[in-house]
């Protein structure tokens, strides 16, 4: 039984989503205590105590302590099933998060597999499911997956009822080295932001104002821009926006008293200073990709290790012998995965 300290490093749910998904897919089971310990609300929330729950019904895990406010977890895996699933998070939890949590597991699963969510596709602290669908699952192509996602509907805060259809065929994943080069500014070719900007229950000038003032703010460091709108009416109102280019992205969600405007710009100079990077990877793609990188080695750049990708580094080394190097080289960061003999 592998012992993991909830409380280490970043010491949020992303410990819980790592190691279980680790855990099933490597069958070894595990302990987990001080469940973000920390946090103003410690324990597990619902939603990772859902994300648990639909990973152990995929590998038919024995599990103990899974409830909202458990500061203890016991995880143990069995085989893991592909085919049809379906799970509904439940008000506006994160579908993406829940995604990270399995798809490592369905990527090794006996039969492709097709998993249809219901939650919130666009809430704070998460990847909007813009993001995941353009930046991380790209990126995560050159581990060797294949896996696709279809977004049915939005769902925003706090009603959450978004759906996505996500299918994945197994794999036996290879090393994945990200390939990217530094975007030059004040050139003829000028590189192509895409983005798309959206809004729900809420006037259509509010999505082409986000969209506007992200395009003038990347207009003005060299680059052009790309975003569609989006106008919906759905069960929450809303708003956001995601932008992409290669392994890079950004996004900003609105809220009640921030003006468009504000939104817009948030995202693309996050993304901004991303492109002016060297870099192959943005901060967040990054800790993201890490358990990958255990699994089948290789390597990418960041501009900087965030707490989440230490915390991630450390997690994974607990379940998988591959020695995951983070070195400093001409001011970015290599994270590089040796797999051990």
């Amino acid at each position: 039984m592998i012992e993991i300290d909830g409380s280490f490093g970043e010491g949020g749910g992303q410990i819980v989503r790592t190691a279980v998904a680790l855990s099933a897919v490597t069958g070894k089971s595990v302990h987990i205590t001080k469940i973000r310990q920390g946090r103003p609300k410690p324990g597990l929330a619902a939603q990772h105590a859902r994300a648990i729950t639909a990973l152990a019904g995929i590998c038919d895990a024995r599990t103990s302590g899974v409830e909202p406010g458990s500061s203890e977890i016991a995880f143990t895996p069995g085989d893991i099933r592909g085919g049809r699933h379906r799970v509904e998070i439940g008000t506006a939890g994160s579908v993406t998060l829940l995604m990270q949590c399995l798809l490592p597991a369905l990527l090794r699963a006996d039969v492709p597999s097709s998993l249809q969510i219901q939650g919130g596709t666009d809430v704070q602290w998460a990847p909007t499911v813009d993001y995941f669908k353009n930046v991380f699952l790209p990126a995560l192509s050159s581990f060797g997956a294949k896996v696709s996602l279809e977004v049915l509907q939005r769902g925003y805060y706090p009603r959450g009822q978004g759906e996505v259809l996500l299918h994945v065929e197994p794999v036996r994943l290879k090393a994945g080295h990200q390939e990217g080069r530094a975007y030059e500014t004040g050139q003829s070719t000028q590189s192509i932001v895409q983005g798309v900007s959206h809004c729900s229950n809420l006037p259509e000038h509010v999505a082409a104002r986000q969209a506007d003032s992200a395009a003038q703010a990347l207009q003005q460091e060299g680059f052009s821009a790309r975003i569609t709108q989006q106008v919906l009416r759905l069960s929450s109102m809303g708003s956001g926006i995601t932008l992409w280019s290669g392994c890079k992205g950004a996004s900003s969600l609105g809220k009640r008293g921030l003006p468009a405007e504000k939104v817009g710009r948030r995202a693309a100079e996050e993304l901004i200073m991303e492109l002016k990077s060297r870099a192959t990877a943005d901060v967040h793609l990054a800790d993201q990709l890490i358990p990958y990188l255990a699994l089948a080695g290789g390597s990418y750049t960041v501009r900087e290790i965030s707490l989440h990708a230490k915390t991630n580094i450390w997690t994974a080394g607990h379940f998988l012998d591959a020695r995951i190097e983070t070195k400093e080289e001409k001011g970015i960061f290599r994270i590089e995965s040796v797999l051990q003999d």
